[in-house]
């Protein structure tokens, strides 16, 4: 019996927030360090700042930065008010209950006075800004030279965080290349959603400039659903090759039909067999899909799960032409699949048609079988899109960037836009590869 190969582990990829914080934190330490401070003696509050601040946006992690400071003020104030208080009468700090009650009491002013200001996401902060300040009362002797540490540490963390966050290695800009990359790679299947961190990396690259093409073997519908907040600056490649689609505009630019003869000749073939299908093609910009037959047990858990999709058509009835047929489907069981298609194969290139087989989502064990024109192909789709492009700029060349492994968990998703973003934007002194 052979054994299965089991499943390498793929270490997470170290992104640009992780050692942005770790040099913002060994400069503030360093700072304090060249200071005089040592060891415990060593105040925390840079460091603890600067990994607070550093977020992945650089205007969050100014955002962050005024909320951390605004808290620290407002915390520091009401702690330096209440050791004022506790240094004047010395009797409300000689009783335990009296003090911490005077405590509790400072939380709450520290926390109103955030919301008053109308800073309320540095409430949170604010209280514990005033514990710190307060909490070791009375082995405090100088209660404004305790605050001013506090708030120095601070501002110096704030500073550097949004300093390091805004520096960037010198990069070049590669605008001459179109990148060409599978949502296969991206996400697990075609319901799921681009991970949230992933989205990100995806629309930093496009807002930068990058000229991405994301290639899918579905239709644009799927895409709607998975990445609706792609900022598309590149048109799709849509099913398997077969349409090229402008996400903005909402319009194809470029479709690979069945020749009506080829159509003609496959619904024969299928007719014979007693085989239900589905026919999608594209009418006015629309995917439109038609079924021929009774639809069985499989396809039924399709077309249910389907049909309540706003960004596709089913239609009942005779397809309005036969000129606008994209592709057929059938789906069934993977061993019926498997066997229809080693059938038709050898006689499909005669009319001009491939074959591809692929699992199913929806549904334990179900396969599909699908029908393209020969020249609806990925390469193909690629070639005339290129095309399409080198009307504005000559110059573009293709590049592509796929996975050599299946997708297993977002982290491949982030490798693999990784690996993207250091071929559209190289560091200077390293040597590009072509």
């Amino acid at each position: 019996m052979n054994k299965s190969t089991p499943e390498r582990y793929c270490w997470p990829h170290i992104g640009q927030r992780i050692l942005k914080t770790t040099i913002a934190v060994f400069i503030c330490l360093l700072v304090y360090w060249l200071r005089g401070y040592r060891g415990a003696d060593m105040p925390t509050e840079a460091a603890i700042t600067a990994i607070i601040c550093m977020q992945p946006y650089v205007q969050r992690s100014r955002d962050f930065a005024l909320n951390r400071l605004t808290g620290t003020l407002i915390g520091a104030f009401w702690g330096l008010l209440l050791l004022f208080l506790l240094l004047a009468f010395p009797a409300l700090g000689e009783n335990v209950f009296s003090r911490y009650a005077l405590m509790a009491l400072g939380v709450m002013m520290s926390l109103y006075t955030a919301v008053l200001l109308r800073k309320p996401d540095c409430s949170s902060l604010a209280a514990i800004v005033f514990i710190c300040v307060v909490i070791s009362f009375p082995e405090i002797d100088q209660p404004l030279r305790n605050a001013f540490i506090r708030i120095t540490g601070v501002l110096l963390g704030t500073l550097v965080a949004v300093v390091v966050n805004v520096a960037r290695l010198p990069r070049d800009k590669v605008r001459d290349r179109v990148f060409f990359v599978r949502t296969k790679d991206l996400v697990p299947d075609r319901f799921s959603h681009l991970p949230a961190a992933a989205m990100f990396r995806l629309n930093y690259l496009y807002n930068d400039g990058a000229r991405i093409c994301l290639m899918s073997e579905h239709a644009p519908a799927f895409f709607t659903l998975q990445m609706n907040e792609a900022m598309l600056s590149v048109p799709l490649i849509v099913m398997d090759g077969a349409a090229i689609y402008d996400g903005n505009e909402n319009r194809y630019l470029h479709i690979e039909t069945i020749p009506p003869a080829a159509c003609a000749w496959l619904r024969g073939e299928l007719d014979s067999l007693e085989l239900g299908y589905f026919i999608y093609t594209i009418h006015h910009d629309k995917t439109c899909i038609f079924h021929r037959g009774a639809l069985n047990v499989q396809e039924k858990i399709l077309y249910e799960r389907l049909r309540r999709s706003p960004y596709r058509s089913y239609l009942e009835g005779e397809i309005y032409e036969t000129e606008e047929i994209v592709y057929f489907k059938l789906v069934s069981e993977e061993s019926r699949i498997v066997e229809l298609e080693a059938r038709l194969r050898p006689v499909l290139a005669e009319h001009g048609l491939r074959s591809a087989v692929r699992a199913q989502t929806i549904g334990k064990g179900l396969t599909g079988l699908y029908f393209y024109s020969v020249r609806a192909t990925m390469a193909q789709a690629e070639e005339t899109l290129m095309e399409l492009l080198r009307r504005d700029d000559p110059a573009l060349k293709p590049v592509e960037i796929f996975s050599r492994t299946p997708y297993r968990s977002e982290h491949d998703a982030m490798h693999l836009l990784h690996t993207l973003g250091n071929a559209y934007e190289p560091v200077k002194f390293l040597p590009r590869r072509e």
